[in-house]
């Protein structure tokens, strides 16, 4: 009875972090909704000198289709509609595209930003843990009131 008691108090002592929230709680694989126009994607977030970024690892659908307008059916998505001519044929797959959040506490990222590969835009972004465990990323233009809120679900294999 005793060792139950104690074992109940230690695993209620490691959960305490967790419960109180720290910046690297948001680290891992994300996954985007599935079954979008453009498909999902899987995000891995990391934390590089005390701020957090993102990159692409998987999409639902990594080729454009028979009808791409631009051509290029059949082919790996690249990032064709960067501004910048010389970023065009990056491969989506492995592409930075958040950037320098700080970790704010209460389970919130803020001054990020976020680079949409579909439209080459880059919006500033901001984070937070929601309750159910989900993670939502507000992009907006200016102030945050102009943008929209994408969850995010954690993924992990298999799921």
């Amino acid at each position: 009875m005793r060792r139950a008691a104690l074992l109940a108090a230690v695993l209620a002592l490691a959960a305490v972090p967790l419960l109180a929230g720290d910046g690297d709680s948001v680290v891992g694989v994300w996954a985007t909704p599935l079954g979008t126009e453009d498909g999902g994607a899987r995000i891995q977030i990391y934390e590089k000198d005390g701020k957090y970024f993102g990159k692409i690892i998987w999409l639902e659908i990594p080729i454009y289709p028979a009808d791409d307008e631009q051509g290029m059916a059949g082919l790996e998505k690249v990032d064709r509609e960067n501004p910048d001519e010389s970023l065009r044929k990056r491969p989506i797959i492995g592409l930075e595209m958040m950037f320098d959040f700080e970790y704010a506490g209460d389970g919130k990222w803020k001054n990020g930003t976020i680079y949409a590969p579909d439209d080459g835009k880059t919006y500033k972004s901001k984070m937070s843990l929601e309750a159910d465990g989900s993670l939502k990323v507000r992009g907006y233009i200016g102030v945050s009131l102009l943008g929209r809120n994408e969850i995010w679900t954690r993924y992990t294999a298999g799921s």
